[in-house]
């Protein structure tokens, strides 16, 4: 008889499910280790908050270098954090039955040379708060910190054995709030609902602000005119502001756990933590694309941005170049600050790159200004998008602006070394949702890269529970392979990608799927691409095809949907199938590292490979209808009480900003 948990109420905790191998579930709860949230990173711009600083530039002058390699802080970092991930990754392996391969002697015996071992990446899509939550119970299953994550069938210590971590739109949501709370773990994060914490508290949707008994202390017209007051307050400072800034603002209320959302967290600070700085946790990367006012955004002509700690750049042969983060704010000219004793910290605010990766939601705040809601909310928000949309008109409220440190910077390939500022928009109006550009990058040798798509390609309607619609369907996978194939990609090669008939009609958009196993099929032996271990959002316990634009969700839901993504991430628990899956995970894992080291491959990893590795099939025709049931029907969640969905404003965001883009 099935067994469907019915949840009504606050987050529930608890002891392990009656299943033969242990995992959490919502009926019974996950059973945290309730530490509480340790301290945010550091509040760098205090006291001046949202608004940047001109200050005497340091002695040693900030510049922007070229691409042609990693920065001297990443490289240096590498050796730290390379080596953190021995012992975990150890562990990890030890735990995963790959009969035929003494794991631990494996380890032993190249553990003083780090670049043999495997290199990890985890990349999280974008696609709103389903994309950030469903990415969350990935990270909670990988999470050695998450209890009884270390038992049979899990996979705890993946996130410890990793060295780089990134994220996009609502993925950057996910990284960012990680990171900007000195890498607190989920598990902490979600227990951590009371004692004024604010931080993933969905309840009240961002365009209605926090409940006034939470640590902001505002209601829904003082949060609005708080977040108008710091932004005007950079603009009085000298600064261009957009929208951007605006969403930004009202996003941190929700992810970083500080009053008024933490305005002076800077995302550079995150290099200056004694925790980061001694390895203890992956890079954190966030991207973006540049996109002049009006541009059409494809693929193949998009420059893309990266955000690290210590930069921000591109390795596209558009700019190849980085500027340092800290003080991105400077006017540069041709590399170097124009005047060379005048640097601006402070404008690298965590908000402002969170905002910008998932700039698309700015519609969000237009459309709910014109939504049926009235008196001082009404005035409230007017005021705020009276001031955002003075310096930009509707037609490019999606754009974020930065002061351009590529000034006159590779003048003949650069499409803004003319222009004094630097247009960015929401990661994913490329097409590609997953953030891979950084991750593959061949000067950082990654060997696998775990891809969670949370992508909603599928049907193009409006996602309920029960239907066919807002699952991914391979789309992003598919525009990276395109782009490499382009002078853009600037020779990084990538895995051949089918078309999304092919994945919809073969089922991968399903299932756990590797891509360029083979490392043999590359023809440059110096510049194999990473083997991409493919994680599409499905339903597993539960409908976590929410809507990219739901923007309100109760506790047990969000609950639910990183239940969801626990489910995904250690396939229930490695009871789906032949119960091979962790041991397949370490397969992927360790694959590049044995071609590198000349390491036979065991039987069960040809096995693993032989059932999970796309095999160049082509499934062309008629595309399949994808209508999905659930994967373990015996564990099935419902939530009830609502989730908080659409809602008054919600919904008139739903209705329209569907008919804007369908991708993400």
């Amino acid at each position: 008889m099935k067994h469907q948990t019915l949840l009504s109420g606050a987050a529930v905790l608890g002891s392990a499910s009656a299943s033969p191998a242990y995992h959490p579930s919502v009926q019974d709860g996950i059973a945290f280790a309730a530490s509480g949230l340790v301290e945010r990173a550091l509040p760098a711009n205090a006291p001046h908050g949202y608004v940047p600083q001109t200050n005497p530039c340091p002695s040693n002058t900030p510049s922007i270098r070229n691409a042609t390699d990693l920065s001297s802080q990443e490289k240096d970092w590498l050796e730290v954090r390379r080596n953190a991930t021995v012992q975990p990754m150890r562990d990890l392996l030890g735990r995963m039955n790959i009969t035929g391969l003494d794991t631990n002697r494996y380890i032993d015996d190249n553990q003083n040379n780090a670049s043999a071992l495997p290199n990890i990446g985890i990349a999280f899509s974008g696609g709103g708060y389903r994309a950030m939550l469903n990415g969350a119970g990935h990270v909670q299953a990988w999470d050695s910190r998450t209890e009884n994550s270390t038992n049979s069938g899990q996979l705890g210590g993946l996130l410890q054995s990793s060295t780089y971590i990134a994220g996009l739109s609502g993925g950057s949501w996910l990284v960012g709030s990680l990171y900007t709370n000195n890498f607190s773990s989920v598990s902490d994060i979600l227990s951590y609902s009371g004692d004024g914490s604010s931080l993933w508290q969905f309840e009240n949707s961002i365009f209605e602000g926090p409940d006034s008994g939470s640590i902001q202390i505002l209601d829904s017209v003082d949060y609005y005119s708080s977040i108008r007051d710091s932004v005007e307050n950079k603009q009085d400072a000298g600064f261009d502001t957009t929208l951007t800034d605006y969403w930004g603002r009202a996003l941190s209320y929700q992810l970083i756990n500080a009053t008024g959302g933490g305005p002076e967290y800077t995302f550079s600070s995150i290099a200056r933590q004694q925790w980061f700085q001694d390895g203890e946790a992956p890079l954190p990367l966030i991207v973006a694309d540049g996109r002049a006012p009006g541009e059409l955004l494809i693929a193949s002509n998009t420059t893309v941005y990266t955000f690290n700690p210590w930069e921000m750049g591109s390795h596209d042969p558009t700019v190849f170049g980085f500027a340092p983060l800290q003080y991105v704010g400077t006017n540069f000219s041709a590399g170097s600050p124009i005047d060379n004793d005048r640097c601006v910290t402070g404008f690298d605010s965590a908000s402002f790159v969170m905002g910008t990766s998932s700039s698309l939601f700015n519609q969000g705040l237009l459309l709910v200004n014109n939504s049926e809601t009235s008196g001082a909310f009404q005035d409230a928000l007017q005021s705020v998008l009276e001031s955002a949309l003075s310096a930009v008109g509707e037609a490019d409220n999606d754009i974020a602006d930065w002061v351009n440190p590529f000034y006159h910077y590779n003048n003949d390939t650069n499409p803004n070394a003319e222009s004094r500022q630097l247009t960015l928009v929401d990661g994913g109006e490329d097409l590609q949702n997953i953030p891979l550009n950084p991750l593959i990058q061949p000067e950082r040798a990654i060997d696998v890269i775990f891809a969670i798509d949370s992508s909603a390609d599928t049907n193009e309607t409006w996602p309920t529970a029960d239907s066919g619609s807002g699952w991914p369907n391979g789309a992003s996978l598919e525009a990276t392979y395109r782009r490499s194939l382009n002078p853009i990609q600037n020779d990084t090669a990538f895995p051949s990608i089918p078309s999304v008939t092919t994945f919809a009609n073969l089922g991968l958009n399903s299932r756990p799927t590797f891509f360029g196993c083979d490392s043999s099929n590359f023809t440059n032996a110096s510049n194999i691409p990473p083997l991409i271990v493919y994680l599409p959002n499905a339903p597993y316990v539960y409908n976590s095809n929410v809507s990219t634009f739901d923007p309100a969700y109760n506790v047990t839901e969000r609950d639910a949907i990183v239940l969801n993504g626990y489910y995904s991430a250690t396939q229930a628990n490695g009871t789906l199938g032949d119960n091979s899956w962790p041991t397949c995970v370490g397969c992927a894992i360790l694959s590049r590292s044995l071609d590198r080291t000349g390491t036979e491959v065991p039987e069960v990893c040809s096995q693993c490979f032989q059932e999970y590795c796309w095999d160049g099939t082509i499934a062309q025709g008629p595309l399949s209808d994808y209508d999905p049931t659930y994967k373990v029907p015996d564990e099935e969640v419902s939530v009830t009480g609502g989730a908080g969905r659409l809602g008054a404003y919600g919904a008139v965001v739903v209705g329209l900003v569907v008919g804007i883009v369908n991708l993400i």
